[in-house]
């Protein structure tokens, strides 16, 4: 067993990893970050989703860093691809002109930027990467975790890691259980949080459904069409009590108000991609499932580039409801989940209503170039939910819910490190309930919500923080997730230099307001402009 040491030990790579590590960086410190998965980027890259963004996104409302990433994805695309002269000269292009936020992008284009942006730092010395590992053990010393063992599982490889403080960027709190951190799963009671939408009683294993994605391609006149898959008929037939058909469909309930209705499926659509405009504001852009999450659009691109738009299919039909990957057997739900999906694509190949009155599209094609893997699947589960510790601050449904509050502008706190904002979107649950989606203000980060109840050097660095299950809902998506990561990442250095925890920073007036100072200074906004929520 071989043993690193660095000023910040980052567990997990995904987009608060990242953005905690170049956070941890700039400030002079050295970082060690482990990943289990080849790309960087979580959510965004190696679970292929595009970035899910509020409607003020290309004005404010996101850190200097974020939008860093996200001019580097247009420039990916601008210097690399031979756009037309109306897409390039388009200064808020959206690559794949999908309808789920204002930066639809094929996952490698983030890579690209992601690796960038940490490459100096990687060959200064000062950041050591270690892919393909799983945190499998930590050693804690009262009230603080010495260290960290992580797991190579391909080759068995063990390497004991330590740092000053260390971060929890894991998609499912990983590190909470092993250093026996306080936390919860799922759904809290009203009892604990006050919260209306809340049941009775605590349901921890009751979480959001994960999804596993795929992208795909349409080529007309080939037959691309998968092996039937050999438990199709279950998955046909899965038909949940609120859902109002089989699942693997084109109906469902509308997420905002549970209507059943049928939503539209046309992979031959001839749309004007700079026509389209994500607007949540209004709706959330699933009517026409083939524009939802688009990420790459052929005709911003000069003729004959590309054959067919690029799709990224993360849709209600291939939530899975049947376990979580915090209790036992993971492994099993993970595979299950794939087959679900798996059996999403073999319908969509087979039956599918067409427009001209046939069924079934067999030229749909899986892009595993696109993803990365050999079987054309996103390289990991898209995970909406995670263990969260139980912090010295907690954000409840009261502090985001318009209806609640009475209006629709900010909370604001004290410690505010940061904001976000998008609705409570909750999908379906391993509980059986339907989707919960509720209008929401904008919101600050509250550093609070950073600290757990007793551990002093471990910081929470993405959907583990202190919110609930109702408002993980709003917290969990990508611009949310970088700004927790940096401001993380930058109160473990400023902990580092001043040889204090994260519990001192924020019980000491002086030391808050210094350390809320230079986060406005490196670009992270910890206020909202006069604006409302929806």
């Amino acid at each position: 067993m071989t043993a690193q040491h660095a000023d910040v030990l980052i567990i997990g790579g995904g987009l608060g990893g990242v953005a905690a590590a170049l956070s941890a960086l700039h400030r002079g410190r050295t970082v060690i970050m482990t990943e289990e998965y080849p790309w960087l980027g979580g959510q965004l890259t190696s679970q292929a989703v595009p970035l899910d963004e509020h409607t003020w996104i290309e004005q404010f409302g996101a850190t200097r860093s974020y939008r860093e990433l996200r001019d580097g994805i247009r420039d990916y695309y601008r210097r690399l691809y031979p756009l037309t002269a109306a897409a390039r000269r388009e200064p808020t292009l959206n690559p794949g002109a999908g309808l789920v936020s204002r930066m639809c992008a094929e996952p490698r284009a983030a890579v690209a930027v992601i690796d960038g942006l940490l490459a100096p730092h990687i060959s200064s010395g000062r950041l050591r990467v270690i892919h393909g590992v799983r945190a499998v053990a930590a050693v804690r010393d009262g009230d603080l975790v010495t260290s960290v063992d992580v797991e190579d599982a391909t080759r068995g490889i063990r390497t004991t890691l330590s740092a000053t403080i260390v971060l929890d960027a894991t998609e499912t709190g990983e590190l909470l259980p092993l250093a026996n951190i306080e936390h919860v799963t799922g759904f809290e009671s009203r009892h604990d949080t006050g919260e209306p939408s809340a049941p009775d009683e605590a349901q921890p294993e009751n979480q959001q459904a994960f999804s596993w994605c795929f992208v795909i391609d349409h080529i007309e006149g080939e037959d691309h069409t998968i092996d039937r898959p050999e438990d199709y008929d279950r998955w046909r037939t899965l038909q949940p009590d609120f859902w109002g058909a089989p699942m693997i469909s084109l109906t469902g309930p509308d997420p905002r108000t549970l209507e059943i209705f049928t939503r539209t499926f046309t992979p031959t659509i001839d749309d004007d991609p700079l026509a389209q405009l994500a607007d949540q504001r209004a709706e959330g852009g699933d009517r026409e499932l083939w524009t939802f999450r688009r990420i790459l659009a052929r005709r911003l691109l000069e003729p004959g580039t590309i054959d067919s738009d690029i799709v990224l299919v993360n849709w209600p039909m291939i939530d899975y409801i049947g376990g979580t990957l915090t209790g036992p057997e993971p492994s099993k739900h993970l595979e299950a989940a794939k087959q679900q999906s798996r059996a999403m694509l073999y319908w969509l190949q087979t039956e599918a209503p067409r427009p001209d009155g046939g069924t079934g599209w067999p030229g749909l094609r899986l892009r595993g170039d696109v993803t990365g893997t050999h079987d054309g699947f996103a390289q990991a589960p898209y995970i909406r939910e995670s263990r969260r510790i139980k912090a010295e601050y907690t954000v409840v449904e009261q502090d985001l819910s318009i209806e609640l509050r009475g209006h629709g502008k900010p909370k604001q706190y004290d410690d505010t490190v940061g904001i976000g904002m998008y609705r409570i979107d909750l999908h379906p649950s391993t509980g059986g309930d339907n989707y919960l989606d509720i209008a929401s203000s904008p919101f600050e980060i509250p550093l609070g919500a950073l600290i757990p109840v007793r551990v002093d050097n471990v910081i929470p660095a993405g959907k583990n923080i202190g919110t609930t299950h109702i408002t993980n809902g709003a917290f969990r998506l990508h611009p949310v997730e970088w700004n927790i990561g940096e401001s993380a990442g930058a109160l473990a250095a400023f902990c580092v230099e001043r040889s204090l925890t994260p519990r001192q920073v924020r019980a000491d007036p002086c030391l808050l307001g210094e350390f809320q100072s230079q986060l406005a200074r490196q670009g992270v906004e910890l206020h909202w402009p006069d604006v409302t929520g929806y």
